[in-house]
């Protein structure tokens, strides 16, 4: 009777015998699995496709002194630091027309780039820069070098054409690629 009367009495004071607080705890392991991740497209199209330039040459002026194309803007989405490099797929321009033989227009000395804005993080690599034109090449040339990790790392470039008066009337065509490669 006497242990009942002390867990009334402490019952009375707002005790219970088990008042004891009792914790748990669980825990697991979360591992994120990362790979390299880089993409590199043309902000006008969403894709790794830009859209087809066309130059049209009207004038002496045009074939002698060039036409400059309209500012191209391309991002990088890369998690690790990066190059980006650019050729022509050939060394001379397709032809299209009604010349037999065909005539042959070297890419080189006839396209040319300048890199016009550069947000990468990085630096434009000589022998290209943002202030004159540099003619492209049907190999691999660096264009951009130590892009940041980020993503929205963009550039933008203009082409420029001067084909001169050698070459008759028709459609050349070249498709200029560019490589971003993480360091």
């Amino acid at each position: 009777m006497k242990k009942l009367l002390s867990v009334v009495a402490l019952a009375a004071f707002g005790f219970t015998a088990n008042a004891q607080n009792q914790t748990e705890s669980a825990s697991q392991t979360v591992d994120l699995l990362l790979s390299n991740a880089l993409e590199i497209e043309f902000t006008s199209t969403g894709n790794s496709t830009g859209p087809v330039l066309q130059f049209e040459f009207d004038s002496i002026n045009d074939y002698v002194n060039g036409i400059e194309g309209d500012a191209q803007e391309i991002v990088v989405r890369s998690n690790k630091v990066f190059n980006v490099e650019v050729k022509a797929n050939a060394a001379n321009f397709t032809y299209v027309g009604s010349t037999s033989p065909a005539p042959t227009m070297p890419v080189a000395g006839v396209l040319s780039l300048i890199v016009t804005a550069n947000g990468t993080g990085g630096y434009v690599h000589n022998p290209f820069s943002t202030v004159s034109y540099y003619t492209l090449r049907d190999f691999n040339q660096y264009l951009i070098g130590s892009g940041a990790a980020g993503a929205n790392q963009t550039f933008s470039v203009k082409y420029k054409a001067t084909p001169g008066l050698a070459y008759p009337a028709g459609a050349y065509s070249v498709d200029v690629v560019y490589t971003a490669t993480q360091l």
